[in-house]
């Protein structure tokens, strides 16, 4: 197969993809995350266990002889706005895939399946400073926008990371009430109050992007370490046994302090690995949001 054909075939599996999730973001967690910029009422139907009382049409009541409740329809056209890390520490992972292509992969399909349900959508994307912005939008350009800037992230910018400054700007440029996602490794600090302002007026989903390293070091002896930011290096004797115990201990108080910090500030962690499925973990992720 050459590399065209391996790009098409991709890019078809994305599009079904993007269907499938699109279903399931406008049926469930769309529903669930988000109450709409509107609610009609519809008519009325017989009382179930477990209706709320408040929502009781009592003329109808009356007039039947039994209970009756009005019927709402929300109006279910959602901003969606993505926010992308392409720092240089997203360049990093173990397997075939970086975090950045795997954040990159998630948000294409979230671009694609936001298109599919009408909605508009729009990104930031930011390494040591921000060097891409669009307010939501509607339409097939809109999306051939975003999809070509997606593309155009793979090549290492300015060092550091302006994640403060895309949380910031993101509410400021957001209108209304708005599903944010938010992807990154979350290696940098001083993000939390941007973070919590964003959470106050909309929806904000924070996605971890891990990598399978991150929880256990491969015991193959003394091997150089790098880090992207910095440049720093160091070996490391990934054959002790201690180092490997530390390694993991330390990336779980990491991961642990993130989703208090995510939590206590008003918003939703997400864990996605670098070795998993994309669609599967968002779908999954929105499926679970229903039932809450």
């Amino acid at each position: 197969m050459d590399k065209r054909t391996a790009l098409s075939k991709k890019a078809r599996l994305l599009h079904l993809s993007a269907l499938s999730l699109a279903e399931g973001m406008k049926t469930g967690s769309f529903h669930s995350l988000y109450k709409g910029k509107g609610i009609e009422f519809s008519g009325v139907r017989e009382y179930l266990k477990g209706d709320d009382v408040r929502a009781i049409d009592w003329n109808v009541t009356a007039r039947m002889g039994h209970p009756y409740v009005k019927v709402f329809e929300e109006d279910r056209e959602l901003d969606v706005f993505i926010i992308i890390d392409t720092s240089r520490s997203m360049f990093s992972g173990s397997g075939h895939v970086t975090r950045l292509e795997k954040a990159m992969e998630c948000a294409s399909l979230l671009t694609l399946a936001s298109y599919h349900n009408a909605s508009p959508v729009g990104a930031v994307m930011f390494d040591g400073k921000i060097h891409f912005s669009c307010a939501p939008k509607s339409g097939h350009e809109q999306i051939m926008l975003l999809l070509s800037q997606f593309e155009k992230s793979f090549s290492q910018g300015i060092a550091g990371s302006a994640l403060d400054s895309a949380l910031l700007g993101a509410g400021r440029l957001l209108k209304k009430r708005t599903l944010v996602m938010v992807f990154s490794d979350f290696r940098t600090t001083d993000w939390f109050d941007s973070f919590s302002r964003l959470c106050h007026r909309h929806d904000v989903v924070a996605v971890r992007i891990g990598d399978p390293s991150d929880e256990k070091l491969p015991s193959v002896g003394a091997i150089p370490f790098k880090d992207m930011e910095s440049n720093y290096k160091c070996v490391l004797p990934t054959s002790s046994a201690s180092l490997r115990k530390e390694w993991a201990k330390a990336n779980q108080l990491r991961v642990d302090s993130w989703k208090y910090e995510c939590i206590r500030h008003g918003g939703i962690p997400l864990l996605v690995s670098t070795d998993g499925d994309s669609f599967h973990e968002l779908f999954s992720f929105f499926s679970k949001r229903e039932r809450v």
